[in-house]
């Protein structure tokens, strides 16, 4: 690791109860939420599979060099190989209800109503991912996702508030009224004849393959996200050893990292976005992978790279996780533009490292950040890292014409990698302009006043806000524009008198 430039009570242990009365008795006990224990006894681990090398062979003469590579170490027999086409000969590690804190009533409603309603049809169904995950390390889940073996047609027959979406891999939407539960189908490893890029290339276009639990789970990222939760007896089930990496910590891709980053690129910058998140370590196999193939990010979807850089810049965390991107070497890639906070405090333009621990700080006030203020944020100190630049050379202070094409020379590479929408392109556009005029003109306070009717002030606002709690500098500024704030919403909307129509007369006049 590179220097650091930025800167619940549980239960005991019981034996297993394999009576329905006894399950029924144990899931009413109250529980609550704590973090995983640690060796509490002797686990049964299921199998872990190395799946054999394949050698492409230079020269075909017959169908018999078309083989595994027998000088490969492997000590895999024929019967364990079976154990990834038939999920039962892998027994999973399961945990039993007084093992585990994950209870019901952590679970939504929604979320609840979805696994009965799918159990009462007969179709075998889990809580699963960042929800199974966060509630065994005793935190509050921010959604709730259900696997299983229902196809999405049969999904969308079961719930009349069901929605199909997905083109990459289909999957359901469940809306109520106050929230939105995602029900996928199993799936399973896809055909890469089915992709677009045709079998020699990794990357998944098309994931409507669908498979068995055994299969879906071994599809999923990482070790910690592939965790169920059983409702018929309310149990914990892990195929891939995720519970064991929660203990100890870890962040671990499932499967090999050369072909699993290859595949979904954008799992580099989820490793990244879980290890700050959850304060954990990266697997050294999983940190040489992503140094690898980090170059691969640029095939990602822009619109997918775009979800994922606001979840997590809305995460409370991105100082955390912007510092294991940039000891990956993921930060070049993916947003160079970060890169200018550490290059300006180098050549004395300013200290803009403060910029991502106030945005965590603000997130954790609760403080709504719009888009353009988050994208905003991070392109800051590039944009003014050029407006130092011009005034070194210029000898002159920067105007606006020249503040609005530095702008645009920082947001024309920033959207090719990113699919922002024109109208937040041009909010973003114009509160980074009110945030210059802010910092550069000298206002009297009428005009300070009149200012705060602009549609982008609010934006400019917080970015000035941001860039002083960041620097230290311009305190006395942002309370003139505070108090401008106030006052333009203490005025009283003018009155103004609508004409009406004139009424005809009838009749004869």
């Amino acid at each position: 690791m590179s220097p650091r430039i930025w800167d619940s009570e549980g239960q005991k242990n019981s034996p297993r109860r394999s009576s329905e009365a006894s399950d029924e008795k144990a899931s009413k006990r109250p529980s609550k939420p704590r973090k995983v224990r640690k060796g509490s006894r002797k686990r049964r681990r299921s199998r872990e599979v190395e799946r054999p090398v394949y050698r492409e062979p230079d020269v075909f003469e017959d169908d018999s060099s078309l083989a595994w590579d027998a000088d490969e170490p492997s000590d895999v027999a024929e019967d364990d190989l079976s154990a990834f086409d038939d999920e039962d000969e892998s027994e999973p590690f399961v945990l039993d209800r007084p093992e585990h804190s994950v209870s019901r009533k952590h679970i939504s409603p929604g979320a609840l109503k979805v696994l009965y309603r799918l159990k009462k049809l007969g179709y075998r169904s889990y809580l699963c991912g960042g929800a199974v995950r966060d509630l065994m390390l005793g935190r509050r889940p921010k959604d709730f996702d259900v696997a299983t073996e229902a196809r999405p047609h049969e999904i969308k027959q079961a719930f009349r508030n069901a929605r199909i979406i997905g083109r990459r891999f289909r999957l359901a939407h469940i809306i109520f009224h106050d929230e939105i539960v995602e029900v996928s189908t199993f799936r399973r490893t896809p055909d890469p004849d089915e992709q677009a890029g045709g079998p020699e290339d990794l990357l998944i276009t098309n994931d409507n393959t669908y498979g068995t639990p055994l299969e879906d789970a071994f599809r999923r990222d990482f070790t910690i996200n592939a965790l169920y939760y059983n409702i018929e007896d309310f149990s914990v089930v892990d195929y891939c050893g995720g519970i064991d990496d929660l203990e100890d910590g870890l962040i671990r891709v499932i499967g090999d990292p050369q072909v699993r980053f290859c595949e979904d690129p954008v799992r580099m910058m989820r490793a990244c976005e879980f290890a700050g998140r959850l304060g954990f370590s990266v697997e050294e196999e999983t940190q040489r992978g992503i140094r690898e193939n980090r170059r691969e990010l640029m095939k990602a979807a822009p619109a997918r790279m775009t979800e994922e850089l606001l979840q997590l810049l809305k995460s409370g965390h991105v100082n955390a996780s912007m510092q294991w991107m940039l000891d990956l070497g993921v930060l070049k890639v993916v947003l160079p533009e970060a890169l200018s906070m550490i290059e300006a405090h180098e050549r004395g333009a300013g200290s803009f490292t403060g910029i991502l621990p106030v945005l965590d700080e603000m997130v954790e006030e609760d403080r709504h950040l719009s888009d353009p203020v988050l994208l905003g944020a991070l392109l800051l100190p590039d944009i003014m890292l050029r407006r130092f630049d011009y005034e070194e050379r210029e000898r002159k202070k920067m105007a606006s014409t020249q503040f609005r094409k530095a702008v645009e020379n920082t947001l024309k590479p920033f959207s090719d990698r990113y699919s922002i929408a024109k109208h937040k392109r041009a909010m973003l556009s114009h509160a980074l302009d009110g945030f210059h005029r802010m910092c550069s003109q000298e206002w009297t306070q009428g005009q300070r006043i009149r200012f705060t009717s602009k549609s982008y002030f609010e934006d400019a606002l917080v970015l000035f806000e941001i860039l002083v709690r960041a620097t230290g500098e311009g305190e006395d500024a942002l309370e003139l524009w505070n108090g401008a704030r106030k006052q333009r919403r203490g005025r009283p909307k003018p009155h103004v008198e609508r004409k009406g129509r004139s009424r005809r007369r009838r009749g004869r006049r």
